[in-house]
């Protein structure tokens, strides 16, 4: 028998979940979050990996968590607290030469000059024409997407509106902007910067869990994303580390949450939401339980919302065909590690802080990420020195993660293939991570001999875990033809659906992947503004 009947039902306790959540209840809803696992935050979680070891075990590293989420949810006062991470990004190459990105441009400039005069005067001025591109898209973050079906004058009013937002917009901007949305990060390294050094400190972390090698077209948007404004001042390029390990994000949020009224219930998988009429009138979980609701959110990925949980006949055939040819198969992986001794990286400037010592990246070069990128497509795990690798020794930053003598280092993945040629990742996940292993022991030749335990994330387990679809942790590409106006599918990227009342609120909506909380955030306000309106159907 159904319980009470909630204002609104929120399927899925990630980021995106219970930033909705509390927003609703905040606005005076009654409202649910359901949760499949036993612990709230979905990708953005905190787990003991090993006794008294705890890591970030999928998101691990907070950048573009908006400013409006943190002060309307009141996240400081309910115990995130976030450090900026100095520098803001770093690597490490083979012969020992440590590389940083501080987050000043003319301190990461006169690191450049060690290398390269040119690289130098170039970074700075590429860095304000990308910090400007970034502002003006920056406003469409927690805008809604126009309404490109929209005819006669609501179709004018939406583009007054959008084109309200892109106002002082330049010719050059709109050049630049096109390039960047267009154009390949090699082609892009390789025509602007002449040293590996600056070319391999521009390829990290440009391109992770994103689909194309980074002389694909579209590859480029990553530089301009990452420039996007976060954290509570809201500044452009922020990156920080969350005290506590991710999972203080979400622990927060439902936190705040809580305050306002809203109710979590974990272990509690959702089979089916439940369509009457058109509109959403609830869910049925796993257990048999019914649970009804006046509107329904869900924070699953599209293809799961809308191919799994939503009977096929209450959709549209031309939208479930639309939802099926969204591109997932995930290329990426995590390595999580316990160490008895800190990573000692070859070419770490004597004098480097903790701080400095708990980042390094280890990128190959871009013709070999080509390479890798290639292989993951043909379903094989890529050679030891190809593969692009992203460390963080968070521990560093943030003892209470491990005891004394213990060092929690995550490891992210780019470029492994969702679907192997041969064999399974049940067989395999070994063999992956023995590579890592090695790729760091390149870098840091302490760390094979320092592993106490280590945790594999395949593709798979990120589906079977967290509830990826396919292991992708956006939801879908970020890529042009997945983004704006067309994320999820052309025709629905307003957070609604051709079900009445119910709503998408997770990653696979506007504006994307990344701990955000924008797609949260901007689908709570059209619901409260849906609900003054009243029923549309």
């Amino acid at each position: 028998m159904p319980d009470k009947l909630w204002d609104a039902i929120v399927v899925g306790a990630g980021h995106n979940g219970l930033t909705a959540g509390a927003i609703l209840a905040k606005a005076g809803m009654s409202t649910l979050v359901l949760e499949r696992r036993e612990i709230v935050g979905g990708c953005c979680v905190t787990e003991e990996i090993a006794p008294g070891c705890r890591a970030s075990t999928t998101s691990y590293i907070a950048s573009m968590l908006r400013p409006e989420v943190i002060r309307e949810l009141e996240l400081g006062r309910y115990g995130l607290r976030m450090v900026p991470c100095e520098p803001a990004l770093q690597v490490a190459l083979d012969g020992g030469r440590v590389v940083a990105a501080w987050n000043d441009a003319s301190e990461t400039a006169r690191e450049l000059e060690r290398f390269s005069a040119v690289d130098a005067r170039a970074f700075v001025a590429m860095t304000a024409e990308l910090q400007r591109l970034a502002s003006r898209l920056q406003p469409l973050f927690t805008e809604l997407p126009p309404d490109t079906r929209a005819s006669g004058l609501q179709g004018l009013r939406e583009l007054l509106r959008v084109g309200r937002r892109m106002r002082g917009t330049t010719g050059r901007d709109m050049e630049g902007l096109t390039r960047m949305l267009t154009g390949s990060l090699g082609q892009f390294v390789d025509g602007h910067f002449e040293s590996e050094e600056a070319r391999a400190l521009m390829l990290a972390n440009n391109l992770y869990g994103k689909h194309g090698g980074p002389y694909q077209p579209g590859t480029l948007l990553g530089l301009l994303f990452h420039l996007l404004s976060g954290g509570e001042e809201e500044a452009q390029g922020w990156f920080g580390h969350v005290m506590g390990g991710m999972g203080a994000i979400t622990a927060a949020m439902a936190a705040s949450g809580a305050a306002h009224g809203m109710e979590v219930r974990t272990s509690s998988e959702v089979e089916r939401i439940l369509v009457q009429g058109g509109r959403a009138t609830g869910v049925l979980l796993t257990d048999g339980t019914e649970l009804r609701a006046t509107t329904v959110l869900s924070g699953a990925d599209p293809k799961r919302t809308f191919l799994r949980l939503v009977d096929k006949e209450q959709l549209p055939e031309d939208f479930r065909r639309a939802i099926d040819g969204i591109k997932m198969d995930g290329p990426c992986a995590k390595v999580n590690y316990v160490l008895d001794a800190e990573p000692q990286v070859v070419g770490m400037p004597e004098d480097a802080g903790p701080a400095r010592r708990s980042l390094f990246t280890l990128p190959p070069s871009a013709a070999k990420a080509d390479a890798c990128y290639d292989r993951s497509k043909r379903g094989e795990i890529a050679g030891t020195d190809e593969l692009f690798l992203d460390c963080v020794v968070a521990s560093n930053v943030d003892p209470s993660l491990a005891p004394e003598g213990r060092h929690v280092m995550t490891c992210f993945v780019q470029y492994v293939p969702y679907a192997l040629a041969e064999g399974t990742w049940e067989t395999r996940r070994d063999e992956l991570a023995d590579k890592v292993t090695a790729r760091i022991g390149e870098i840091a030749p302490n760390v094979p001999g320092a592993v106490v335990a280590r945790e594999v994330l395949t593709p798979a387990d990120l589906e079977d875990t967290y509830g990826l679809t396919e292991g992708n942790i956006f939801h879908g590409d970020i890529s042009p033809d997945q983004l704006f106006h067309m994320r999820p599918v052309p025709g629905y990227a307003r957070y609604e659906s051709p079900v009445g009342g119910l709503y998408l609120c997770g990653a696979g909506a506007h504006p994307g992947g990344g701990v955000t909380g924008a797609p949260g955030y901007n689908a709570a306000r059209l619901v409260i503004a849906d609900r003054k309106k009243g029923p549309k159907r």
